[in-house]
């Protein structure tokens, strides 16, 4: 799969005479759930059709983290990188990611439309939901956008949408479904089990002091949508999974940092995971995250929190 950064590189491929033609669909693509890849197969279907290429464009940051700031938007169910392993899965050609800095949004729509999906992209195709709003003050919309299309010769259709009992499935249901606790619930509305994947990193080793060493991941993120400890698996490439318990969060009564980090401690592993790659699935929320007045409460309650993993993995 192709990855095309920015605006300059579209422009830089137009002019060498290199841009694509192509399908094109628009959007965050947030936890790539079953909705949307309801909509990606509609774009390898058209793009098939069309003997063209399939094209998701996505914004750094979201347009609502632009927008919202000081952490008021929601926390991402993914990760940019983990975003694009799953839309390289489910089959797009090339990924065009547009950097939304406060140039970007004085665009135009009209500008939108004529520097990224014409002259970059070569839109056949169009895909995007009748309430897509686009450009300066969100001036462009799904009927100018079908306007456009005449103008240039590209098609515009709506997204398919993807219902679950009669709700359309989201990324704030999903969202919803893992502060809950509801893994089961948010496991359909993904197609898969929900997961954090990252490099192991040395830590500052408390753990291993009372008794519960553990594999840290740093999230990179400041917010997460999960908080608290946990039943996982642990997932290594080529490896049978390991399970454990791992704490998300900000570790209040080890430090005052308050970036998120997931802690995870694997039963029965002695081996050496530093530098490795995995994934960690959540499978069953055991508590909140919570301060303890001292170590040894803390090692106290983490006994406990492994009990209650190894009971829910043993039933």
């Amino acid at each position: 799969m192709r990855i095309i950064r920015g605006i300059t590189a579209l422009q830089e491929m137009s002019s060498q005479g290199q841009s694509l033609a192509s399908v094109v669909t628009i959007g965050n693509f947030d936890g790539v759930h079953l909705g949307h890849q309801t909509i990606l197969g509609q774009l390898k279907r058209l793009a098939n059709l069309n003997q063209v290429q399939s094209v998701a464009i996505l914004f750094e940051p979201q347009p609502q983290e632009y927008f919202i700031r000081k952490g008021g938007a929601p926390a991402r169910l993914t990760r940019f990188i983990e975003k694009v392993n799953l839309l390289d899965q489910q089959g797009v050609d090339c990924i065009v990611v547009l950097r939304f800095t406060p140039s970007f949004a004085q665009l135009s729509a009209d500008e939108f439309v004529k520097q990224i999906l014409v002259q970059g992209l070569r839109a056949k195709h169009v895909i995007v939901g009748d309430d897509f709003c686009f450009g300066r003050d969100r001036q462009g919309n799904f009927t100018s956008l079908v306007e456009s299309g005449r103008q240039f010769g590209f098609r515009v259709e709506n997204t398919a949408t993807f219902s679950i009992q009669n709700k359309r499935v989201s990324s704030t249901w999903v969202r919803a479904s893992l502060q809950h606790g509801n893994f089961q619930q948010a496991s359909r509305l993904l197609g898969r089990d929900y997961g954090l994947s990252g490099r192991v990193i040395h830590g500052h080793k408390r753990g291993r002091t009372i008794g519960f060493p553990t594999a840290n991941i740093p999230v990179r993120r400041t917010l997460s949508p999960l908080n608290g400890v946990y039943a996982v698996q642990i997932h290594r490439h080529n490896s049978n999974p390991l399970f454990g318990v791992a704490n998300i969060g900000s570790r209040p009564t080890v430090d005052d940092d308050t970036r998120i980090l997931l802690e995870v401690h694997i039963f029965d592993f002695n081996g050496d995971l530093y530098g490795q790659r995995v994934e960690v699935v959540f499978q069953h929320k055991i508590r909140a995250e919570q301060t303890f007045s001292d170590f040894e409460a803390l090692k106290t309650q983490i006994s406990i929190d492994c009990q209650a993993a190894k009971d829910f993995f043993a039933s």
